[in-house]
Order: structure tokens, then sequence, then C-alpha cells
């Protein structure tokens, strides 16, 4: 098998095992232990909270036509349905794959996610050669859950501890498909919401070297949101697919 195929195909494991095609999240200039905004005021807010339900969360997803150039789809095709498809080696690795899958990084049943795509036919910078490349288009995986009280609080507190917990490495099975994430690090992102935190994962391509991928988790309220985007031409690059800040801005603004 050629090496090109070989990385997709690992990639692809590493996808529906973490949101479709890998792995991805930070705030600002964060070191990956969180990045807090005005910590006591919305603390008090949160403990209060109230969960919404996964109907609630479908609503507040980006929309079709709310992000100029990208495409809406549900993601049902590409996304695991429930954290019992995607499964660790370590128990503080989980939220880091979940997060990863679209997937409620802590304890609640309220979720919802989609997929968010480059939509490069609807863009005048469009070329013939890019449109036909069906693999050089960023695709990103976006997760809502909601909490109870501080449970919003605590999920980011989970996948902060996780960065560093799981620093090196953690093995990662989704739907019998096995892969290897040998490295984690805090990464820098957008830094929205109350609370955000971004990380990368590089993962081993079926012994064809590895990939880095990138995912960020924001918090805003008692509601997360979390992003993972993957782009299979950039494979070889070395280089993490950058997650689309439009993407990050507009949905945490729908938040309530």
């Amino acid at each position: 098998m050629k090496r090109s195929s070989r990385a997709r195909t690992g990639a692809t494991v590493a996808v529906s095992v973490l949101s479709l095609a890998l792995i991805t999240g930070c705030g600002g200039e964060s070191d990956g232990s969180g990045d807090s905004k005005d910590t006591e005021s919305s603390s008090s807010q949160t403990q209060a909270a109230k969960a919404l339900s996964a109907a609630e969360l479908e609503k507040l997803l980006l929309a079709q036509g709310e992000v100029k150039g990208y495409k809406v789809a549900s993601g049902d095709d590409t996304l695991p349905k429930s954290k019992t498809e995607v499964k660790t080696d370590k128990a503080e690795c989980d939220p880091l794959a979940w997060a990863t899958a679209g997937l409620a990084p802590g304890d609640t049943d309220a979720s919802a996610s989609n997929t968010v795509a480059e939509d490069k036919a609807s863009t005048a910078t469009a070329q013939p050669e890019d449109i036909a490349d069906a693999f050089n288009v960023a695709m990103t995986f976006v997760g809502l859950s909601s909490y109870e009280g501080d449970g919003a609080e605590k999920a980011m507190k989970a996948v902060s501890d996780g960065v560093s917990a799981c620093a090196g490495g953690y093995g990662l099975t989704a739907d019998t498909e096995k892969t290897k994430v040998t490295k984690v690090a805090a990464a820098q992102g957008s830094g929205g919401g109350d609370e955000s935190v971004a990380f990368t994962q590089d993962v081993d391509m079926d012994g064809e070297g590895t990939a880095t991928f990138q995912t960020e988790v924001v918090r805003k309220g008692n509601t997360i949101a979390t992003f993972y985007t993957v782009n299979f031409a950039a494979l070889g690059t070395g280089e993490a697919a950058e997650i689309p800040a439009a993407v990050v801005e507009a949905q945490v603004a729908k938040l309530k």
C-alpha cells in the first residue's frame, strides 16, 4: 500500500475513533491549565445553572448560512453516537478523546454535535484543481454539552488535567479500530468564552510516521463547545490543521 494511502487509512481510524478523522484544543496564552475569565462571578452563576436538553443544544449548533464560506452538516455519518464507542487505555485521557470526537468531555447526557466544512465552491478564489481535490478541505467537528451546577467547570478541569496526565500518549479504540496517540501537548487556542483549553495530539499513522491534530474546548456558562479540525491533504506536512477562528467565534456567540 502506498504511503499516502496508508496515512489516510490511519487517519480515518483515528478520525472515527476521535471525531471522524483524528485528534485536537487551549485558550489565549494558556499553558493547558485553562484560561479563566472572571472566575469568581462566573462560578457563582454556574452553581445554580440548569443543564440544557439535547434538543435545546441542537438549536444552538451552527446552522447553514451562519458562517460564510462553510457548509454545515449533521455529522450523523461520521461522529460517534456515544462514549461507549470511544475508549482509551487511561481513564484520565477519556475527556481528551471524547472532546475530539464531538462528545461531552464531562459527566452529562445532554449533548449535540455536527460538522462544519470549508465550502470552496462558494469562494471566489477557489481553483478547479482545489475543488476536485476532495481531501484538501478542512472539516471541523463541533460538539456541545450542557451541565448542572458546576459540572461544566469540572469538565474543563478534567480536560486540562488530562493534557498533563496524558503527555506521554495513550491507546485509543473506536468501533474496534485501534490507534496510538504518542504525545499530547498544550496548545494556543482562541481564548473565547469564559474558559478555554486547547491541546495537540500526535497520532501514529500505522507505522508511517505521525500526524498532529488540535482540539479546543471552550466553556460559556454551563455549556461547553468542543472543536476538532482535520484536513487529509495536510497530513504529510507535520503541522496540525488550524481550527477556523470564524467557526469558533460564531459557535461560542450562539451559546447562552
